[in-house]
């Protein structure tokens, strides 16, 4: 026993001699010699995780965040814009990138079964779940595969369009960035001596690149870089950065600089927390005094706050909040995570938070034989699927079934046609006599849950819990008495935005919409 003690010791004595002898400190770009031209007013996106409308409100009105309320109060403030679905991160921002929600953009959720690779890709979510997939795997989907090839090339993002109408942009810290400047990232040495990646990267973004130590301008960022760090995906880092562009003159026609922070702290203390929301605007604080006055930083920028999802309660005890799809295992053979798919087996599972896509990979396992194991579960809002007869929704509450297609005599109040055959109230919808779809808790949950549908190959039915509850399986990380999202329930969905130095808004209140806005609010 002693020698075992001995021999970790020892190990870790190893690993943190490498550590300090190698270091996180990362070669800094010099942005200084970097032409970079504006037409307009530079926009900077301020993309604030799991910023949500009543504690934002409650911190504002407590005087603990008095750059977000000087922003609301200079400028035009919107509290129910409408996420993308699933609400997770990297679903959202490729809809905020692309302008298309899931069926067009290709990212299904944070965790999702490739049909081709015959694998199940996620980009991070609990350290069990990345290590028992691999983390040289995780890695690589991050920084190469979710960019370069998982993201449609049918396609454009933001920064492809600015620059093929020879306009820069930037962005800083942000999950999707796909561009057509070519940049080498700088993987540390700890990661490349483990041969987690190699020594350099090469992948294609904006015109400026800033992606924690793999990429970085300010040098200041070498005390924020750390593992213990996050690799600087950090606000601390992702400031300094915006700031390095602010100090330079360098900020382009649009740059999109992402806050991590407060996500986790809703996640672990609950949606009405508001410690996180007086940290972040310290951060924003920071940047703003870049400039005379803050006055003076919205004449010389247009700022745009937005926070990507909401938060829904999760209960405190753990046999009622946590819905545990590892049951299925009872009647089927579900896949091992991090194991290759076995020719047995029948189910694959794909948790995100308050969502989960349960893949049928045996022909033999029908949609109605896996449903009938789920829709009396009283804490499931809903189950969907589609076939060759349309997209299908069922729910303990009801006994009908709601079938809607694209295209038909219904209308919605973002002009999107529907055919709707069904009990309608499962998506709690409503019909006036001229045909006029109303949604209520779940916001243009036609569009949302159809791309959702439609966002990649395979057989698989998706699962959206109720407030207080969400889904786990093999290693999922839970959020007990705290917050999670991923639903397209409202609770998850809807989220506000701030508009400074500009009288014009997106076409709807919606995510899908911002991107079109912005390519004319800085077509100048």
């Amino acid at each position: 026993m002693i020698k075992k003690l001995l021999f970790v010791l020892i190990g870790l004595a190893l690993i943190l001699t490498i550590i300090i002898w190698y270091g996180f400190s990362t070669p800094t770009k010099d942005v200084t010699d970097i032409e970079i031209t504006s037409t307009s007013k530079p926009v900077v996106f301020l993309l604030i995780d799991s910023l949500m409308h009543e504690p934002l409100q409650q911190a504002i009105e407590e005087g603990r965040a008095p750059a977000l309320a000087f922003l609301a109060d200079n400028g035009q403030y919107f509290s129910q814009i409408v996420s993308s679905y699933p609400t997770m991160s990297v679903t959202i921002d490729s809809t905020l990138l692309t302008g298309t929600y899931a069926d067009q953009h290709r990212i299904p959720a944070l965790a999702w079964f490739n049909n081709k690779e015959n694998r199940l890709v996620n980009y991070g979510s609990s350290a069990m779940e990345i290590y028992q997939l691999g983390i040289k795997q995780v890695l690589h989907d991050n920084i190469y595969q979710l960019n370069q090839k998982h993201l449609s090339k049918q396609t454009s993002t933001i920064f492809e369009d600015l620059a093929n109408r020879k306009d820069d942009s930037a962005s800083i810290n942000g999950m999707l960035y796909r561009g057509n400047d070519q940049h080498d990232l700088h993987i540390p040495k700890l990661i490349s001596m483990f041969n987690l990646l190699p020594d350099t990267a090469q992948i294609n973004g904006p015109t400026l690149l800033s992606l924690g130590s793999l990429s970085q301008f300010s040098s200041k960022n070498n005390n924020h870089n750390n593992i213990w760090q996050r690799l600087g995906m950090n606000d601390q880092f992702t400031s300094n950065e915006l700031k390095k562009l602010i100090q330079d003159d360098k900020l382009p026609t649009f740059t999109l600089a992402y806050f991590p922070r407060l996500d986790k702290q809703v996640h672990k203390n609950g949606p009405m927390t508001i410690d996180g929301i007086e940290d972040v605007d310290q951060v924003l604080q920071s940047i703003l005094n870049e400039f005379p006055s803050w006055e003076k930083a919205t004449e010389a920028m247009s700022v745009i706050v937005y926070g990507d999802s909401g938060q829904a309660v999760i209960g405190e005890d753990k046999e009622t909040a946590l819905i545990d799809l590892k049951v299925l295992s009872e009647t089927y053979r579900l896949s091992k995570l991090g194991e290759p798919i076995r020719k047995e087996d029948q189910i694959v599972l794909a948790v995100n938070s308050r969502m989960a896509y349960i893949n049928l990979l045996d022909e033999n396992v029908t949609y109605k034989e896996m449903i009938s194991h789920l829709v009396k579960d009283p804490r499931i809002g809903f189950i969907a699927w589609k076939d060759d007869n349309g997209n299908h929704v069922v729910s303990e509450e009801s006994g009908d079934v709601l079938t809607f297609k694209p295209n038909g005599k219904y209308t919605d109040q973002y002009e999107q046609d529907w055919n709707l055959d069904g009990d309608i109230s499962i998506l709690d919808l409503f019909v006036d006599e001229e045909n006029k779809i109303t949604y209520w808790d779940y916001p243009d949950a036609l569009a949302r849950l159809y791309g959702a549908l439609h966002s990649h190959q395979g057989r698989y039915i998706i699962v959206d819990a109720k407030p207080g509850y969400e889904f786990i399986g093999e290693h999922s990380p839970t959020h007990l008495g705290g917050g999670g999202h991923g639903s397209l329930h409202k609770d998850d969905s809807l989220t506000p935005m701030i508009i400074t130095s500009t009288d014009s808004t997106p076409k709807y209140e919606r995510a899908i919409d911002i991107k079109d806005w912005i390519l004319k609010l800085t077509d100048k």
